[in-house]
């Protein structure tokens, strides 16, 4: 009897795998079927481009409405009753859709859904895996337990081991006495979260950990009863990474961002921060964004500065919104307790780059529609100099212009502003300015010629007279200036071979003819007006000043000449050569405080070169010549290296005479800036900027970035200059380390940004490409 019902068991389980392998291979129906055969056997026109495809047979159908999926089980033995429950020994194999169930033996109850499995158990469900010595669960709502279990996520590459294991359902688990990591060594992971309990949900993306322990190389950096981090790479609340760095200034300094992900369109992150030379400082950063406006504000406060002993503080805030309709507004405030804010206290991973002693306050209201544009705004400064910009309280702009009506381009400019300024005994008034021109582009294959007429007009009223004024000043005054000008130019080409490149040679001459009378504008001040710099783009202008308060008096011819080559098959530029130079017929008369006017004769001479080298390598040369004294006024000249991501080398030389800065400080500088790896691992980035006239450097930083699979490490050392525009220049030193954990935040807290300011051309280590749920299919 044994025997015969033993021989009856072993046949029905037969008969059920039988059943199990002929529904998984004919669950599809026939209609269904037929049509992925002929999806599959259809062929794609020959003439039809290549591209990617969905192929139909890999679409995933998902089961109707009631209908349940089929149970496949496999083993060396196999005993059961139909429909009632299953025994697998040896190899033991549950399947039922996404969910498989591994182990040496498996019991499974068909009335309660319920699964028993033993010894080396491998329980797998839409890429989880989690492997142990037993299990339980039900098979359909993957709910059940496991004890001692090793477990991965495939999909964000976390995993862990702990006590045992709760399966909640098919997205969320509790682990006891458990750890997380992302690395890819689970038997020895660079980090771990370490904790009591483990709260996983995989759909929201959440892990809980209480009485949690971060742990880095066998130390914990960080313990907390109750932390939140993430399981994939969506925004999460939760502790950052702590930053540390040392510097001259402030001594020891460590910060630990708190992030707030408040809601998808806006959050918040708050900062303690330690600084033993100055004291507790705290920082909060708030983000939103909408889809008409979007907007920052970044307050920081620092009681009692120890160092000062002043109260420290600086405040930014951003907004933009798209009103509709062509309008627009925006608002930039920003505001310091004092000018060595930003210098002193840059995020705790920021490099100083600079110094900064103006601090914009503005909010205005814009118009774009066709031919108009329109601002109406309000801008004040903060200023840490002793001559501050003027404030525009408000000032309000409106141009029109129109391309090719009837061949003609014409447009007008109306301006009119109060401006103010907050240093004593100083010119103040109000402003009407109107710009309006008239051309008309004559523009062939090859070349083209476009004669214009511009009039400036402008009307002052001053509320008060500084002591700068010259004698005579009246309070009302008008200016009235026209300008008539002749652009002309040309291109021609030619085939080359050179070097064993077939090149294309351009040949493009200009020439630019401006006349302006003079027109006395000695009693216009200079509210928003500066000298234009002399380089390339500035000679082939109408005005040497910039703003609306001159209008330089000129009768001057500009003459220039480009030569490109450029290869005939890839259509790249190799080589560019720019000469140009002015020459005034007339003496120029109209000037302003710290202007030297042209005179009769030729200007110095502008040229300038650039080439394209085989890979990323690109050289550039620009200098300006004077033929009188027969020296050099000022050069640049510069080397760019780039052979592939993560290798970039740049050197740069720049010279100029007193009498060609806009602070008539004379330059001659080095600047040089690389990135280079030096293991498959590490990288080394650097930069220095060296005065070769004070015999001084400037600013300079030597960092070194370790990659590894689940964390790197940024190091930097850098000096730097600080100017704050009322006292002598400082300097200083710091000392910058910022961790990164993958995985349990991937935000960079400054130090990586400031790499790639200091280093043009830098890019960060490449991540891994996403894995799929298919990756490590059982």
């Amino acid at each position: 009897m044994r025997g015969g019902l033993g021989a009856r068991l072993r046949a029905s389980a037969i008969a059920l795998l039988v059943e199990a392998a002929l529904s998984v291979a004919l669950g599809a129906p026939r209609d269904a079927d037929a049509q992925l055969q002929h999806a599959a056997a259809a062929p794609y026109p020959l003439g039809d481009a290549w591209g990617l495809r969905i192929a139909s047979q890999l679409v995933e159908h998902p089961l109707a409405a009631g209908q349940a999926a089929t149970t496949f089980g496999i083993g060396a033995t196999a005993t059961g009753t139909v429909d009632q429950d299953l025994s697998l020994h040896g190899n033991a194999e549950l399947r039922r859709g996404a969910s498989v169930v591994k182990a040496d033996a498996i019991h499974y109850d068909a009335g309660t859904d319920m699964t028993d499995a033993y010894g080396r158990v491998l329980v797998v469900h839409d890429g989880n895996a989690f492997a142990g010595p037993d299990a339980h669960l039900q098979l359909d709502s993957v709910e059940g337990t496991m004890t001692s279990p090793h477990y991965r996520f495939n999909l964000t590459g976390g995993s862990g081991s702990g006590t045992r294991v709760d399966l909640l359902d098919d997205s969320r688990e509790v682990v006891y006495d458990g750890t997380y990591t992302t690395c890819h060594c689970a038997n020895d992971p660079a980090w771990y979260l370490r904790a009591s309990r483990l709260d996983l949900d995989n759909a929201a993306g959440v892990g809980i950990a209480h009485d949690g322990v971060l742990v880095f190389a066998g130390l914990p950096l960080f313990a907390s009863p109750w932390m939140s981090f993430p399981l994939n790479d969506q925004r999460k609340t939760g502790i950052l990474p702590p930053t540390f760095s040392i510097s001259s200034t402030s001594g020891y300094d460590i910060a630990v961002p708190i992030y707030f992900n408040l809601a998808p369109n806006y959050d918040l992150t708050v900062t303690p921060r330690l600084m033993t030379k100055r004291g507790a400082m705290l920082t909060t950063d708030y983000r939103y964004l909408s889809p008409t406006y979007s907007g920052s504000l970044s307050v920081s406060v620092l009681p009692d500065d120890a160092t000062t002993h002043t109260n420290r503080y600086s405040i930014a805030f951003q907004h933009r919104e798209n009103l509709g309709n062509g309008f627009a507004a925006y608002a930039n405030y920003n505001r310091v307790s004092d000018a060595s804010v930003p210098s002193d206290f840059s995020s705790a991973n920021s490099l100083v780059v600079g110094s900064q002693t103006l601090f914009q306050q503005e909010a205005g209201v814009t118009y774009n529609h066709g031919p108009w544009s329109v601002l109406a705004r309000v801008q004040n400064w903060q200023s840490f100099t002793t001559t501050p910009p003027y404030s525009r309280e408000p000032e309000l702009d409106a141009k029109y212009t129109r391309y090719n009506v009837g061949g003609f381009d014409f447009g007008a400019d109306v301006n009119a502003t109060r401006f103010t300024i907050p240093t004593a005994d100083s010119t103040e008034g109000n402003r009407l300015t109107f710009d309006t021109f008239v051309s008309y582009p004559i523009v062939a294959p090859g070349w083209y010629v476009t004669p214009k007429l511009q009039w400036h007009a402008a009307s002052y009223d001053l509320t008060s007279i500084g002591s700068d004024a010259p004698a005579g000043q009246p309070k009302t005054f008008t200016v009235n200036v026209p300008t008539a000008s002749l652009d002309m130019g040309a291109t021609f080409e030619r085939t080359v071979r050179l070097f064993g490149i077939d090149m294309v040679q351009t040949l493009e001459p200009r020439l630019y003819y401006v006349d302006t009378p003079y027109r006395n504008q000695t009693f216009a001040p200079a509210f928003d007006t500066a000298p234009l710099d002399f380089g390339l783009a500035e000679i082939f202008t109408s005005n040497r000043f910039v703003g609306g308060d001159r209008v330089s008096d000129m009768n001057r011819l500009t003459a220039g000449v480009t030569t490109r080559f450029v290869d005939a098959g890839s259509g790249t530029e190799l080589a560019r050569f720019v000469l140009a130079q002015e020459y005034y017929f007339r003496a120029s008369q109209v000037t302003m405080p710290g202007d030297t006017p042209p005179t009769v004769g030729p200007s110095d001479v502008v040229a300038g070169a650039a080439f394209h080298i085989g890979t990323g390598l690109e050289l550039q040369q620009a200098v300006e010549y004077n033929q009188s004294s027969n020296e050099l006024t000022q050069t640049m000249a510069g080397v760019d290296w780039k052979p592939a991501d993560g290798k970039v080398v740049n050197l740069a030389y720049l010279y100029a005479r007193a009498n060609a800065t806009l602070d008539d400080e004379p330059e001659n500088q080095v600047l040089l800036s690389a990135q280079w790896p030096l293991t498959h691992a590490l990288s080394g980035v650097g930069s220095v900027d060296y005065d070769l006239a004070a015999h001084r450097l400037v600013s300079g930083l030597l960092g070194f970035q370790y990659s590894a699979d689940c964390w790197a490490v940024s190091f930097a050392l850098q000096k730097y200059t600080n100017y704050n525009g009322t006292t002598s220049p400082t300097t200083g030193t710091r000392v910058l380390v910022q961790l990164q954990l993958n995985g349990l935040s991937r935000i960079d807290n400054g130090l990586l940004q400031q790499f790639r300011t200091s280093v043009p051309g830098y890019s960060t280590p490449t991540l891994p490409a996403p894995t799929s749920r298919f990756s490590d299919y059982p």
